[in-house]
Order: C-alpha cells, then structure tokens, then sequence
C-alpha cells in the first residue's frame, strides 16, 4: 500500500488516530505511537475544536462590534489581529492623505470600503466558528494556512510610509511600477500551491 500523501511512495506505517497509511516523510512518532500531521496537531491543540457551546463569543455581538476598527477581533479574543486591523484601516486613511495621482484616491477609497465591511463578517465568522466548536475559517490576516497575511500587509505599508518620508517614494514609480505587487502576490500563490500539492 502506498503512502496516503506521497502516493508514489510505499506506506511504512499507519496513523494511530485515523488510520491513514504514511511514508517515512509523514509520519510522527510520539510515545512509540505513529501520527500522521493533522491528527497530531488535533491532538496537541484541543483549543481549536473545542466543544460545541463552549465559546463565550455571539456572533451578532461580533458583527456589530466588527464596525469599529479591530474591535470585533478584541471581541474573539484575538488582540493581534485586532491591532493588525486598526494598523490597516489607519495606514489606508494616511495614504488617503497624502499627495499622489487620483487614481490612486479611488483605488484607496475602494480598499477602505472593502475592508471595513471585511472586518465585522470577519468577526462573525470567527465567533460562530467558534459557537460550533468548529476550527475558525481563514481570515485576511492569517490566510487559509494560517499564514500571518496581516503582517505582509503591515511590512508593506511600512515600507510605503518609509520610503515617503525620505522623499523616495515619487509618483511616477508608484504609476508605473506598482503590477510588480500584483506578479509578486501571484508568483508567492503560486509557490505555496505547489508546495502544498507536492
């Protein structure tokens, strides 16, 4: 039989919690016990799929409070992503106020509105999952693989704002130059996919 990931690779065990036949490459002992990935991680963070009912979180409650910036995260009880949403929503007000091309205003003004009404479905989303003891849905700022997106977001907006403030920032760069964010954003999708899938 043949590993349940690496199907072109000969099991050499099974998985203690599910069953799933695994090559060398996916399996994890702990104890004399083999565990595949996910199940080692369900094992090791029960707080994740806690119980149904356990969660003292309401969604309405969540989605009202997601309308002011990084509130309705507060409200989840995660006071990362909540800071993360306010540096966002206020970073996005400051490039509003500062000199460059109207394209650019509507551009802005159109990623404001978006994500101002991202936030409080965002929120509801979070609390119900977590009403449900269900594991909590991909978000803008950690991605569907957890990835700390909000961060990527913050480390570009910094470098904005830094660049400006040295007087390096001119607006023909931003005019010409700015699908090279689009290539990046699409090329680094495209290496985790393929990682994902190998």
């Amino acid at each position: 039989m043949n590993c349940a990931v690496h199907t072109d690779r000969p099991a050499t065990g099974y998985c203690r919690q599910c069953g799933k036949a695994m090559c060398p490459e996916c399996t994890r002992e702990v104890g004399g016990a083999l565990y595949c990935g996910d199940c080692l991680t369900t094992l090791v963070s029960p707080a994740v799929t806690a119980p149904p009912g356990s969660a003292k979180t309401h969604p309405g409650i969540a989605l009202v409070l997601g309308f002011i910036p990084g509130l309705g995260a507060v409200y989840n009880g995660e006071y990362i992503k909540g800071l993360i949403h306010v540096a966002i929503f206020g970073g996005i007000i400051a490039l509003l106020n500062t000199d460059m091309p109207s394209a650019y205003y509507a551009f802005l003004g159109i990623a404001l509105g978006c994500f101002y009404f991202y936030m409080p479905i965002e929120a509801y989303r979070t609390a119900k999952a977590r009403e449900l003891g269900e594991p909590q849905p991909a978000d803008l700022v950690y991605g569907g693989g957890r990835k700390p997106m909000g961060a990527f977001v913050l480390i570009a907006l910094g470098i904005l704002f830094l660049l400006a403030n040295f007087g390096l920032l001119r607006s023909q760069w931003l005019a010409k130059g700015w699908p090279i964010g689009l290539i990046a954003i699409g090329a680094w999708i495209l290496v985790d996919r393929m990682k994902s899938s190998s």
